[in-house]
């Protein structure tokens, strides 16, 4: 099987990569080859299978041909310009977010060998007025450019699927966290920065209250989830091919409480609380209670505890 991750050099992509070499096989099948695509050079994974790293700008369909091979049986896009950026620049978040997908889909289509394609979603496609708890059937209204953008992404996604071009499948990541690395554009990075940086012993500045709830999920269970997405066979998704991916719903001071539990109370000193204006706007739709059940039945996982999370970002991406 040959495997290809656009959005290859991201904090996912390069989780996602590292697990498969770890696995060295994805649906039972050995992975004879991985390609990491990315608008900059991905760093490289070392694997017991070839692999790849090439850049790829995916608004730019002749970009797009050259990385998609006629050999390949499995992509996961999961490149994108992420909440707040896409906000801010609006043409951007078009081009990249719908109209590179369309490119990607499109050179897909064009293969005629119906490759598998995993699609990264967001809870940024929920919002608005549409009654909570959100479940599998709730009305989708993105109150944001971003969600907007990959709403046109997951119903492309259903009809190329319906067509017979590819067999995909979305889902909808819930915020990630606790992510490494530098922050991003995101308008959740205060989300993990809070945690990160306090770890690290160096202070972060929180834009909302304690009492503020989201939907989490931890980038181990985030490429777990991704590795099943690549496995489930189509016939179980019916006729609708994209989803939430599970995740739990936790408070700022539930989050707070679950490092210091696991940290001890010095990270949780290094939090300041200075409201944010600039995505002040973009935080009021995203008082989320989502019920996953779909994405559940179909072997996904959400994880335990925040505990976890934290002890993970400590396992993974601060040995020692």
């Amino acid at each position: 099987m040959k495997v290809l991750i656009i959005g290859g050099g991201g904090m996912v992509g390069q989780k996602l990569a590292r697990r498969l070499a770890d696995l060295g096989a994805l649906d039972g099948k050995p992975i004879t080859g991985l390609t990491l695509a990315d608008i900059n050079d991905p760093a490289p994974v070392e694997a017991p299978f070839p692999v790849s790293c090439v850049t790829c700008d995916i608004s730019d369909r002749a970009s797009v041909d050259q990385i998609i091979a006629s050999d390949v049986d499995m992509i996961y896009l999961l490149a994108a310009v992420v909440s707040a950026h896409a906000e801010e620049d609006f043409d951007f978040g078009y081009r990249i977010n719908m109209y590179g997908t369309i490119n990607v889909l499109d050179r897909a289509r064009a293969l005629g060998t119906r490759p598998r394609l995993v699609f990264t979603s967001s809870i940024a496609v929920f919002g608005g007025e549409v009654p909570q708890p959100y479940g599998d059937n709730s009305a989708l209204n993105p109150q944001i450019s971003y969600g907007t953008q990959k709403l046109i992404g997951e119903l492309l996604v259903e009809d190329y699927s319906r067509k017979g071009f590819i067999d995909g499948r979305g889902f909808r990541l819930p915020t990630i966290s606790v992510r490494p690395g530098a922050p991003n554009r995101a308008a959740s990075g205060f989300m993990s920065s809070i945690f990160r940086e306090p770890l690290q012993g160096v202070a972060a500045n929180c834009p909302v209250d304690r009492d503020f709830p989201h939907f989490y999920l931890s980038p181990r269970q985030c490429v777990e989830n991704l590795v099943r997405a690549a496995e489930i066979d189509e016939a179980a998704f019916g006729k609708r091919r994209c989803m939430t991916m599970p995740g739990r719903v936790w408070t700022i001071g539930q989050m707070i409480d679950a490092m210091t539990a696991v940290a001890g109370p010095e990270p949780a000193r290094l939090i300041t609380w200075e409201p944010q204006p600039e995505i002040a706007g973009i935080l009021d739709g995203w008082r989320l209670d989502i019920r996953p059940e779909k994405a559940a039945s179909l072997g996904m996982k959400a994880d335990d505890s925040f505990e976890d999370n934290i002890r993970y970002f400590l396992e993974d991406d601060l040995p020692g």
